[in-house]
């Protein structure tokens, strides 16, 4: 797939919003906001406006599309928002705005001065992801608002999708501001259950109102969450709050109310994930500004949910990049620290249908205590690894513990000039300001050497891999190197998944998995993962007889982006089917919790004629669920088929599905 969006440097900031405005400065009353917007989507409304004075009277704007729609309102001066979903709420009346370090409040006492409304609709085609074009259909309301104790301008910004909806607020004053907390409240209705995690601890689901406290004496504390927040609301609908387009912005977290059980506030970080740097209690930004995007991903089903997820690529800058040609997503093998160990590495990567392989932590020196990443240990010849690999059509990986990274100009460049394909980095501290416009500039400037980014530990996505997408995957989560249960794998899908692609390491045919081997392969169709990496743990010598591994051809030949994706059954930490479609060949996988489950899964979504079905299924349960066999049968299927996908206690299916 090749990207055909139009290119813009991401925004909106300082250079992209003052661009916009001296492009649009004759279209009077819309200049300020539609440039904000013009910088953050490649789809621009035409908008339908008015002038308003709302000080005497309630007042209210709704964007709808699909089912969906999203309301603000002002009343006694008051501005809030809401959500619903075929008329059912999903985000009741809930406080919308910002303080400022100079105790301004926007949105505690405000006249709206302008309304404006519109659509837009576009497609555009991603480098790599879940499908190969993706549609950005919206409603959107705006309205510029004055602060009727200070007189300062902002506006907010509301958009209704058919995945979901989403909003943020624009300070609209030209000049500098310092943001010093946002006021954003999700109130949930009554019985609504969320899923809580914070850094690399598995989900929990609790009430809002439960989150755990978490957190040092040296980071956030609190009871406080990352996102993706994924909230189950009653009779099958489900919803995650992501964000998308974060730039010079901290990261946000929600945290539970004190006295409102249902409902969870914004947090802006002021410390790093890991508690290392300065701490940031304020943010200051050249305005105009946007803030980042407040997303609300909606399904009616929990399958539904999964497929909505590209919600957040809409909402971020487009690509930047002129050529994409270089940006490669595939399957990546972790080396042992030796150049014998990465010549193997090499051949397996060739023999197993592999595009990368990759020398980790300890390649340069022992990484807390080595800032220098430039001369590998006298175990590693790397020129011969990196010739050796380039020769056989393998790229190469190298990871780099944030430490070594004082000078990425100068370490990527070099890596440029060894040969090296990508960069994995490790220990990044998401959450300040700085650190968010650290992380955009190191992707930037890996683009500038064409280098692939994985960014490894407590980082999370805000739909960043659309503009930069060399940026082509990150942690943030819980990793499957930590063998968590099979609960934790089947609500990922619907959680952590749902906000970006994600580095989850499959761990195929180890002892210490608590899941079958047949679950591990089905992660590679279930996740979207661009940059997969596989056998975990493992050397090349283990799959000498590939006899003994039955799931082997799976691996070989599941690719990792793909032209069309159906998520076709699931429920939040219970069990999930998704089948994915690159080319004329589909692939299925299915996983489910720690109870064994039959999943009836028509395959409707094949094309006409016939198909064989090659199907990885667990085999009779083992004393411990790793040590459940992987059984390989055939069947011929036709669209008009429903296949019975049996799943053992922690267990899953893996199917290829190709025309005969």
């Amino acid at each position: 797939m090749t990207s055909t969006e139009d290119r813009e440097e991401p925004a909106p900031g300082r250079a992209a919003t003052r661009g916009a405005l001296s492009r649009r400065g004759m279209l009077k009353g819309t200049a300020v906001t539609v440039g904000l917007a013009a910088a953050a989507s490649v789809a621009e409304p035409a908008y339908a406006g008015e002038e308003a004075d709302t000080a005497a009277r309630p007042v209210c704007a709704t964007a709808r599309m699909g089912a969906n729609a999203i309301t603000m309102s002002v009343v006694d001066g008051a501005l809030t928002w809401s959500a619903r979903h075929r008329g059912r709420t999903v985000v009741d009346t809930s406080v919308l705005g910002l303080a400022l370090d100079d105790g301004t409040v926007l949105g505690s006492d405000v006249t709206v001065t302008r309304n404006q409304h519109g659509t837009a609709r576009t497609t555009w085609n991603p480098v790599y992801g879940r499908n190969a074009t993706v549609t950005d259909h919206y409603q959107e309301q705006r309205w510029e608002l004055r602060d009727n104790t200070s007189g300062a301008r902002f506006g907010v910004q509301v958009r209704a999708y058919r995945t979901g909806v989403a909003l943020r607020c624009l300070l609209l004053d030209e000049g500098t501001a310092t943001v010093s907390d946002e006021l954003t409240t999700f109130a949930f209705p009554d019985g609504t259950t969320v899923y809580s995690a914070r850094d690399e601890n598995a989900y929990l689901p609790v009430a809002p109102g439960s989150i755990p406290v978490t957190g040092t004496s040296s980071t956030d504390n609190g009871p406080l969450t990352d996102l993706p927040l994924t909230a189950t609301l009653g009779d099958g609908l489900i919803a995650c709050v992501c964000e998308s387009a974060r730039l010079d912005f901290p990261r946000l977290m929600l945290r539970s109310v004190d006295g409102q059980p249902g409902t969870l506030s914004a947090f802006l970080m002021e410390h790093t994930a890991r508690g290392t740097g300065p701490v940031e209690t304020a943010c200051t930004v050249t305005t105009p500004f946007a803030t980042p995007w407040r997303a609300v991903v909606i399904g009616s089903t929990h399958a539904e949910l999964v497929d909505n997820a590209e919600l957040i690529l809409n909402l971020a800058p487009p690509n930047a990049l002129t050529d994409t040609s270089w940006i490669k997503p595939g399957k990546v093998f972790r080396c042992e620290l030796s150049t014998a160990a990465g010549l193997a590495g090499v051949d397996f990567a060739v023999a197993r249908g592999l595009e990368y392989i990759e020398y980790d932590a300890g390649w340069y020196g022992p990484e807390f205590t080595t800032p220098d990443a430039t001369t590998p240990i006298a175990a590693i010849d790397l020129p011969s690894v990196i010739s050796y690999a380039t020769d056989k059509g393998i790229g190469v990986f190298l990871y780099v513990n944030r430490l070594a990274l004082t000078d990425a100009d100068s370490l990527f460049a070099l890596y440029k000039g060894w040969g090296v394909a990508g960069v994995k980095l490790g220990f990044i501290n998401d959450g300040t300001r700085t650190m968010t416009t650290r992380i955009t500039d190191w992707a930037k400037t890996a683009a500038r050497y064409r280098l692939l980014i994985d960014m490894h530990d407590d980082v999370r996505p805000f739909g960043y891999e659309r503009t930069y997408p060399n940026w082509i995957s990150l942690e943030g989560v819980r990793g499957n190197e930590q063998f968590p249960t099979a609960t934790h794998n089947v609500t990922l899908p619907f959680a952590r998944n749902i906000g970006g692609p994600m580095d989850y390491t499959i761990c195929y045919g180890q002892s210490r998995d608590r899941t079958t081997n047949a679950h591990q392969m089905a992660m590679a169709a279930v996740y979207y993962q661009p940059l997969n990496f596989l056998f975990w743990y493992d050397k090349p010598s283990k799959y000498a007889n590939p006899a003994n591994w039955p799931g082997l051809p799976w691996f070989n030949a599941v690719p990792t982006t793909w032209d069309e994706s159906r998520t076709l059954a699931g429920s939040i930490g219970e069990y999930v089917a998704v089948a994915r479609r690159s080319g004329d060949t589909w692939y299925l996988g299915a996983m489910t919790d720690e109870t064994s489950r039959t999943l009836s899964v028509p395959l409707s979504f094949l094309g006409g004629g016939t198909y064989t079905a090659t199907v990885y299924a667990d085999g009779t349960p083992g004393a411990a669920p790793y040590q459940t066999p992987v059984v390989v049968s055939t069947r011929s299927v036709t669209a008009k088929s429903t296949l019975d996908v049996a799943m053992a206690p922690a267990g899953g299916q893996a199917v290829i599905l190709r025309p005969s």
